[in-house]
């Protein structure tokens, strides 16, 4: 049987302030219409400058402590060369470098094959931007 490839996008509403949303439920219900129990693979892209998506274990308060962290290397400041947008955007523009806007992971049986704890999430810095888009492809 031939591989088959479907992809989807999605909109985000994040706000005016960072964030991270949790996708896990969305990805599921995506594989849910079009995966139909077989394997391949799902990838997760969102194409924004200022955006990236994480695997990550959520409530627990690492997803508090990885915008703590990327407050602490990516300050929203003046030092920034990338200057337009409101201050400290172009902190933001360098988050893809370290939280990348992508995600390939495992589809096994038509479900997402992720660790114990773990979630995909769509993670901003960028307070300029309150909406977002991120594509769902399944190849299978």
């Amino acid at each position: 049987m031939a591989g088959t490839f479907t992809t989807r996008t999605i909109n985000i509403a994040t706000g005016g302030t960072e964030t991270m949303h949790d996708l896990t439920n969305a990805c599921s219900a995506f594989l849910r219409e079009v995966a139909h129990g077989r394997n391949g693979l799902l990838n997760v892209f969102t194409p924004h400058a200022t955006s990236g998506l994480a695997i990550i274990e959520t409530g627990a308060g690492s997803d508090d402590d990885l915008l703590a962290a990327l407050r602490g290397i990516l300050p929203a400041d003046d030092r920034w060369r990338d200057r337009h947008g409101g201050p400290g955007h172009g902190s933001g523009h360098v988050l893809p470098a370290l939280v990348p806007p992508h995600a390939t992971l495992p589809v096994v049986d038509g479900e997402l094959e992720l660790g114990t704890s773990q979630s995909v999430v769509l993670v901003t810095t960028d307070r300029d931007s309150p909406e977002r888009r991120v594509r769902l492809s399944f190849l299978g």
